[in-house]
């Protein structure tokens, strides 16, 4: 029974980082595929469409003539193409 109760802990203890790993991939792909004219949310909830793209950092339009600069990470998802139209 008590190695029973170490292996359950042992699961409990790494399950949220064994699980984390597919979703950091997943990230990590999305942020190397960022290209210009996407269009993005931020993780503050900005909402625009690349206009440039560098290494680590890029810039925003996130209305006509106003560009902000972020970094890459900071990208939390892809929008469909034409989402920001439609708002």
């Amino acid at each position: 029974d008590r190695i029973k109760l170490q292996e359950v802990e042992w699961f409990a203890e790494r399950s949220p980082a064994i699980a984390a790993q597919p979703r950091a991939a997943d990230r990590k792909a999305m942020i190397a595929a960022l290209a210009r004219g996407d269009e993005v949310v931020s993780n503050g909830g900005i909402a625009g469409r690349i206009d440039d793209i560098g290494e680590s950092f890029l810039t925003l339009e996130i209305a006509p003539d106003v560009k902000i600069k972020l970094q890459k990470t900071a990208i939390s998802m892809v929008l469909p193409k034409g989402t920001l139209k439609s708002a």
